[in-house]
């Protein structure tokens, strides 16, 4: 990241925090949002993009055909929207479910069960308490399979 800094390119890495599980020991960690990924911001016009290849640490660009694929800005917006003060993207949806709240699984080998949400997952899924054959069973499924009941 430094060297695309050293030539004057402007950079944005999006982090998050990630639970790490090491040696019996939780922890949290910054961790890239988009793994082996950044944004890098230029005038494809006037820049030397091709000089990015030839960057150390950079295996290569995402292109459309032979030119660096833009990312529209709405896009970056909305990823620093979610930023908090210490410059991290929030991956939870605050506020979206309690603890205990009954939800209802609208996708997948699940759809149509209800379950009580017990907690948001490290990779914006959720953990799930299903009620299967008289006990409670635990799933994780995407933020967006699940919806709340009214």
């Amino acid at each position: 990241m430094q060297h695309l800094r050293n030539q004057g390119f402007a950079v944005y890495l999006p982090r998050y925090l990630k639970r790490r599980r090491h040696a019996r020991r939780i922890d949290w960690v910054a961790t890239p949002l988009f793994p082996r990924y950044l944004f890098v911001g230029m005038d494809l016009l006037r820049a030397r993009w091709r000089a990015i290849r030839s960057t150390v640490g950079v295996a290569d660009l995402i292109c459309n055909g032979d030119r660096p694929a833009p990312v529209p800005p709405a896009v970056l917006d909305a990823i620093r929207a979610r930023e908090d003060e210490r410059g991290l993207v929030s991956l939870a949806d605050a506020g979206r479910f309690a603890r205990g709240d009954k939800v209802r699984i609208a996708e997948g080998a699940f759809s149509g069960l209800v379950a009580l949400f017990e907690c948001m997952s490290d990779e914006d899924r959720v953990v799930l308490l299903l009620d299967l054959l008289g006990r409670q069973v635990r799933v994780e499924v995407g933020t967006e399979a699940v919806e709340t009941l009214a």
